[in-house]
């Protein structure tokens, strides 16, 4: 296979993902800097304003809010923002109500999360509502989404998507 072979398969596979058929690269590429942005801008918020608190007062240094370890850490983020690749095969749809009430959703969606990891609930109560008002953005996300783009709907979904990117990144860890 040559190198412009390869190349044009990248680019179809590329395409076919973002949803950027027919679409003007420069769209495109403000669609990845706005969604890939927006989501950093919201992580970046929240794991600016969280602090380690301690488990009990004699527990030395132990922290209770700790960043996971092991190879898995660096992708962490990625797998829990799966919804800003849906974002962007949103994006590229064709302009329509929809699409605009499914981008409001999404923003609205990483704001939420935002807020939440900011917040650290520790009562049993808050943390049902982060988790019941997560989980009901991400669906009604992925419920207008689905109806732009089914493959979006399907990324977007609060569960199905991240399990199947978590699986193969696991599947890819431990085969190298």
């Amino acid at each position: 296979m040559s190198i412009d072979n390869a190349l044009e398969d990248a680019r179809d596979v590329a395409t076919d993902f973002l949803n950027a058929d027919g679409r003007d690269p420069r769209h495109v590429i403000v669609g990845v800097a706005l969604t890939v942005g927006f989501a950093l801008a919201a992580t970046i918020f929240a794991t600016r304003t969280l602090a380690p608190t301690r488990d009990r007062p004699g527990d030395g240094h132990a922290p209770v809010t700790e960043r996971p370890r092991g190879p898995l850490s660096l992708i962490l983020p990625a797998v829990f923002s799966v919804t800003t690749l849906s974002a962007v095969r949103v994006w590229n749809a064709p302009h329509a109500r929809e699409r605009t009430v499914a981008m409001g959703l999404w923003a609205g969606a990483q704001a939420l999360n935002a807020v939440w990891i900011a917040l650290r609930p520790a009562g049993r109560g808050l943390q049902i509502a982060a988790a019941m008002s997560s989980a009901g953005m991400a669906a009604a996300f992925a419920h207008e989404a689905r109806k732009i783009d089914l493959r979006a709907g399907q990324l977007a979904s609060p569960i199905g998507g991240r399990t199947r990117l978590a699986n193969k990144v696991e599947d890819q860890a431990t085969v190298h």
